[in-house]
């Protein structure tokens, strides 16, 4: 299941592909967006903001389309006026004079007016996405430590989108090992140097691998590739302390961690 940093980095080929080019053609399969079509027509894609596996795509005359792919959606660059053969059911087609992008299987889409969009109930419950560069570790730290998430179990607050948006399970697997805590951990029993190393860790694990996940060339990121410590990795030694890694089911997915040095 795609995590915020394969998110990301989707909205980073669409943006590739269309950001800043007037549309050409405009497509929606649902009857409520088709007055947007001509709306859209000349219009340009400004920019693609990602909360979670919500997609906003904002357009120049202050319009938000907003899709989250739930289980099926996807999305898809292909050249203008290319017609994929699939058995997927196009949802959107946004074409510039080059390009064009399409939204395949998704459900909840709709276009949204500024104050729509700041009242969106999904939007108003889900967390800062761990890939905003304008959250800081101080911001992470009093989101732990508030009332609402300080005595949660950081098995289950990992998974919660309304802490943070863009985590998933490899990605809490990941920072639970770097932080070097085991998931029945809450925020209230941490010391502060403890919630300093975890707050860092939360955006540091997901930023390295939206940054280099899939790289081949180690030189490109000066040789900070990501890559998985535990996860996938039951029964190896840990390469922190030598102990085994052991898998377990926590919040109906599979855990794996250290439990030599994940105390």
């Amino acid at each position: 299941m795609p995590e915020g940093p394969e998110i990301r980095r989707a909205a980073d080929s669409l943006e590739a592909a269309i950001k800043g080019k007037p549309l050409t053609a405009v497509w929606f399969a649902f009857p409520q967006l088709k007055p947007f079509e001509a709306q859209l027509l000349g219009q340009t894609v400004t920019h693609i903001e990602t909360r979670g596996k919500a997609l906003l795509t904002h357009f120049s005359h202050n319009l938000t389309l907003y899709s989250h792919n739930q289980l099926y959606g996807v999305w898809r660059v292909v050249d203008a006026d290319e017609r994929p053969e699939t058995n997927r059911v196009l949802r959107v087609r946004l074409q510039a004079a080059d390009k064009a992008i399409l939204l395949y299987s998704a459900s909840d889409i709709e276009m949204l007016t500024p104050e729509q969009l700041l009242a969106h109930p999904f939007l108003q419950r889900v967390g800062p996405d761990v890939l905003d560069m304008r959250l800081t570790a101080s911001d992470v730290k009093a989101r732990l430590l508030s009332a609402k998430f300080r005595n949660r179990q950081f098995s289950g607050l990992f998974l919660d989108q309304a802490f943070l948006a863009g985590l998933g399970n490899y990605l809490r697997v990941e920072i639970l090992w770097e932080a070097g805590l085991a998931p029945h951990h809450k925020a209230s029993q941490l010391s502060d140097e403890r919630l300093e190393v975890l707050s860092h860790a939360l955006l540091d694990i997901p930023r390295l691998s939206y940054n280099t996940r899939g790289a081949v060339d180690e030189n490109k990121h000066h040789g900070a590739l990501f890559r998985f410590k535990v996860f996938h990795r039951a029964g190896k030694k840990c390469e922190r302390c030598g102990g085994i890694i052991d898998r377990m089911m926590l919040s109906s997915r599979p855990f794996y961690w250290c439990p030599h040095c994940q105390k």
